[in-house]
């Protein structure tokens, strides 16, 4: 266990959860489900029962370092690996490889986002050990791929490979398909959701972006003489803003000729969207889901609700809406036009500046 390490990724903004996601506290550091913890400490807790806390590091923008430590006290402060400005997942994940092999030249590492739901604890504990005991033993890049129960068009797809058991070598990543595309991914039973949680020991995943994304890898090869020391924020601060913006799909796992999928049926879900939140909550006879408020619903179905703690909404003719009010900012849009959202910020950003975002 003590050759275990994770990388948790908290950078993300979460604008699609806006108005209950903010800038100052995006969706990572809430609590969507009133259990007293932010989806940021629930991803610690879940990681904490297979890696050494000493050996958990949280990658995120320089803004929210105080909160991470607020919320994670189990962590020092050199632990929180901050970037200076946003570039994806691949430089994130670049920086914190170079970081471990800064102390240690034998490492498990599992990646996994901070903003996402595992409702079968066992199940997935099961999957991680498998994992590890895999990539531990094998030159191989694994992620971890989703059985789909619906025909999704949020999520990437991984198509596998002829074979039998839960580990397979991928034959293609697909992005986001159409409606009639993720239906024949469905029914094909060959395609499964792309988790964004991948395992690799550290000697693969060094050498594929030494291969792979080799100007990147020579960027922060050249600071292994700063990690650890009072001089790698000033480097990092220097080298981050010039990395490419590209994810490590794109840049190292799509490439790849060594990378296979350990399938899985955990009851995951990114909560990327308000939807996906309605579709995990619990719902009332009228399918009507209510967080962390009271409620009241008069010829109203399909609604999700969310207000201040303490707060009663009224609904009356209402269906398939989402009402959410955090602080200043009350939303009150159709579900199924919820990708507008992030275009509500950005017309909100435009005219009132900073105020609502």
């Amino acid at each position: 266990m003590e050759n275990n390490y994770c990388i948790i990724m908290a950078g993300g903004i979460g604008s699609r959860f806006w108005p209950f996601s903010r800038n100052n506290r995006p969706k990572q550091f809430l609590d969507f489900f009133g259990t007293g913890r932010s989806l940021l400490q629930m991803t610690f807790d879940r990681f904490s029962k297979f890696v050494p806390a000493q050996n958990i590091l949280i990658v995120s923008n320089v803004i929210y370092k105080d909160l991470i430590l607020e919320q994670l006290p189990e962590i020092s402060a050199d632990q929180v690996l901050l970037e200076p400005c946003r570039r994806n997942t691949a430089p994130c994940i670049a920086y914190a490889v170079h970081r471990i092999k800064s102390q240690t030249d034998k490492a498990n590492i599992i990646v996994s986002p901070s903003d996402h739901l595992i409702l079968k604890e066992d199940e997935f504990g099961s999957i991680i050990k498998t994992g590890l005991d895999f990539i531990e033993k094998n030159d191989c890049l694994l992620t971890l791929g989703i059985k789909p129960s619906r025909p999704e068009t949020g999520y990437g797809y991984i198509q596998i490979a002829d074979g039998k058991g839960p580990l397979r070598k991928v034959m293609t990543f697909t992005e986001k398909p159409d409606l009639e595309l993720a239906k024949v991914f469905l029914k094909s039973g060959e395609f499964f959701w792309n988790s964004g949680m991948f395992l690799w020991n550290l000697q693969t995943i060094d050498a594929a972006f030494e291969k792979l994304l080799p100007e990147m890898h020579q960027k922060f090869s050249q600071g292994q003489e700063f990690y650890n020391t009072d001089k790698e924020q000033e480097f990092i601060n220097e080298a981050f803003p010039s990395c490419h913006n590209i994810s490590i799909d794109y840049g190292v796992m799509e490439k790849a000729d060594n990378v296979y999928v350990l399938t899985a049926d955990f009851g995951w879900s990114d909560l990327g969207t308000w939807g996906s939140l309605y579709d995990l909550s619990d719902k009332d006879d009228n399918k009507n889901v209510t967080l962390k408020c009271n409620a009241q619903y008069y010829n109203s179905k399909e609604n999700v609700v969310t207000l201040e703690p303490g707060k009663l909404a009224v609904i009356d003719g209402l269906e398939g809406y989402i009402v959410a009010e955090s602080n200043n900012v009350l939303l009150i849009c159709k579900k199924e036009n919820e990708q507008h959202i992030r275009q509500f910020v950005t017309d909100a950003q435009v005219k009132f500046k900073e105020e609502y975002i």
